[in-house]
Parts: structure tokens; C-alpha cells; sequence
């Protein structure tokens, strides 16, 4: 008989943030915005950066022991770490080997992901298979991000700045024995792409296409911050999340009013249409944006710990995670609280 697992479950979560809290009235005073105007742009009234001492990896590892704590684990008991970020402390290595040496725990594998707001559920994937695959039992995904080194505080970069707070989330993902709806049991991630969307939403320098990667006519211009054409990844967003999320209602015959809806914190009014188009109640979907912003790979790990702590989701729960951002790619999966 064979003693491959057959499902996965996250067993622990943590996040971090951030030592820095920033308030819409102090990014307004210097991208000439204000309150209300971000406030009914994005529902962001508060977000966190890092101040100096603290950086991505940093932020990772205060979220992975608090999930690792969660989980009852000590670190030196995982078998791999998956890192989603699109912010990494350095050009490279990634931030997945900075993780592993914080931990102490070489030699294990740490693998990198860069698929910026689905990045989370990207690395969710492959720890996902690894564990059906009977290759590992314990893997360590963390989403983390750094934006605020990164973002044009000026008024030029208002329409993007204004969006970004720093952040991480870690779960511990443990391989199954039988397959259980409860207890954070996980169905399949299922994924997409589509890039003939890649340039609604990026940022190019430095980039190996460019000879030399960036210049300094390339700073002056401002080609090193985030580009984003809002209005169409905001209405790209709302139609693939509502599909993709119906389809998953569908597929697994849930009721949508017993469904928590733990999506990507990109705006709060894309998570509310979403909901609406698919049925969840408001009350059964997860806002963290109002507070934190958008830390991108970040957002959901981070969600996922505020509702698993305060009880947002009872034992048998249908819990949807689900994620649109940059690439153009996408995301869900189902988890069973």
C-alpha cells in the first residue's frame, strides 16, 4: 500500500508588518492627494513601511516563526521553503536561500517565486504537489514584501504609491494522510495567465533588455517605479476574479453564504464587486487593505492569519483565497476551515 499522502492541510500561519505606520494625511501631504480622495479611490486609510534595521527577509522570518509557533513546529522540522516576492533584498540570490540561512536550516531547498500579487498562490502550487507527490511533508510558503524603498513619493507617482504598504504572511503546509473538509485541509490551486496583459501593469529597469539594464536618464524619467494602466486592470480584475471564483463555486457545489472570501488586497471595491457578482455576503469577506494597503505577495498569507486568529472562519468552513495582479495572472484555491 502505497504511504503517499493524500491531500495537504496549512497547519500554521503568521504575519508581520511593517514598524512604520503611515497615514493617508501624511503620504497626502507630499503626493498633493488627500484622505478622501484615497480613501474612495482604493479604501486605504492606513498603511506600514519599513524604517531602517528591518528589510524583506526580516519581515519573513518574524511571520514564519510565528507560523512555525502556530503550527507546534520547530523550524529544523521542515523539509522546504517556498518564497513569492517581487521585492527581494537584492538583485540575487532571492530572498528563499536569506530565509533558509535566518533559520537556520541548511541545507533544505528554498525556491523563489515571482508572480507579484499571485505569488502567494503560485507558491502555494508547487508546495501543494510537492506534498501530494510524497517529495516533501513539511513546507514552509511565505509571501513578503517591501515596497516603500521602491515607490515614487511624488506627485507623478501618486496613482501607484498611494496603493503600497510593506508586509509578509507565512503558512506551514503538512502533508495529509486523508483527505478531510476541515482542519485547513487544501483543495488544488488552480492558476492562469495572460500575457498580452504584461504591460498593463510593470516595471521594466533595470531590466537585462535594456543595454546597459538602466541608465541614468532611465532614473530621471522615473522608468524604475511601477507602471499601471488602473482603470483596466481595476475592470480586468472584477471580471477574471468573479469567473474564476464562480467557477470554483461551482465545481465543488458550495453555498456561497457559508463562504469566506480571503482574495488579494487590492482594492477594496474589486473584493466587494467580486463578492456581490458571486454571491458571498460582505460580512464573509476578509478586508485587511484599510489598514495595511497592498503588500502583493503578501496580502493573503497576511489575511489568512487575521481570520484564522480571530475566528473569522468555523471548523468545516469553505475558506476561497483568491489573487489578480501583474503578469496578467491569476488564482484560487479552497480551503476548508
Amino acid at each position: 500500500m502505497s504511504t503517499q499522502p493524500s491531500g495537504a492541510r496549512i497547519s500554521g500561519s503568521g504575519r508581520a508588518l511593517g514598524a512604520r505606520c503611515i497615514t493617508n494625511a501624511e503620504l497626502a501631504a507630499v503626493l498633493e492627494s488627500s484622505d478622501d480622495w484615497i480613501v474612495q479611490r482604493t479604501g486605504i486609510r492606513t498603511r506600514y513601511f519599513i524604517e531602517p534595521g528591518q528589510s524583506n527577509t526580516s519581515l519573513a522570518l518574524e511571520a514564519s516563526r510565528a507560523a512555525l509557533d502556530n503550527a507546534a513546529l520547530n523550524a529544523s522540522e521542515l523539509d522546504a521553503i517556498v518564497f513569492a516576492t517581487l521585492s527581494p533584498d537584492m538583485v540575487f540570490p532571492g530572498n528563499g536561500v536569506l530565509l533558509q540561512e535566518a533559520l537556520g536550516v541548511a541545507p533544505i531547498p528554498a525556491l523563489d517565486v515571482r508572480n507579484q500579487c499571485s505569488g502567494f498562490l503560485y507558491a502555494l502550487s508547487v508546495a501543494g504537489a510537492w506534498i501530494r507527490s510524497g517529495m516533501y511533508r513539511r513546507v514552509l510558503v511565505v509571501g513578503s514584501e517591501v515596497h516603500s524603498t521602491g515607490l515614487d513619493l511624488s506627485p507623478q507617482g501618486r496613482a501607484v504609491s498611494i496603493l503600497f504598504g510593506d508586509g509578509a504572511g507565512a503558512v506551514v503546509v503538512e502533508a495529509a494522510d486523508t483527505r478531510v473538509q476541515e482542519g485547513g485541509a487544501l483543495e488544488a490551486v488552480r492558476l492562469g495567465a495572460d500575457g498580452s496583459g504584461a504591460r498593463l501593469l510593470f516595471c521594466d529597469r533595470p531590466g537585462a533588455a535594456h543595454h546597459p539594464s538602466i541608465t541614468s536618464e532611465d532614473l530621471e524619467a522615473g522608468r524604475h517605479y511601477a507602471q499601471m494602466e488602473g482603470r483596466q486592470v481595476f475592470r480586468r480584475a472584477v471580471e477574471l476574479l468573479s469567473q474564476e471564483i464562480g467557477a470554483l463555486i461551482a465545481r465543488h457545489r458550495l453555498d456561497p453564504q457559508r463562504a469566506v472570501l480571503v482574495a488579494h488586497q487590492s482594492n477594496r471595491r474589486i473584493n466587494e464587486l467580486v463578492a456581490e457578482r458571486t454571491g458571498i455576503p460582505e460580512d464573509r469577506v476578509l478586508h485587511t487593505i484599510e489598514q495595511w494597503g497592498n503588500t502583493t505577495a503578501g496580502s493573503i498569507p497576511m489575511a489568512l492569519d487575521l481570520a484564522r486568529r480571530e475566528g473569522r472562519m468555523a471548523s468545516g468552513d469553505p475558506v476561497i483565497m483568491a489573487a489578480f495582479g501583474s503578469g496578467l495572472t491569476w488564482g484560487t484555491t479552497l480551503m476548508w476551515g
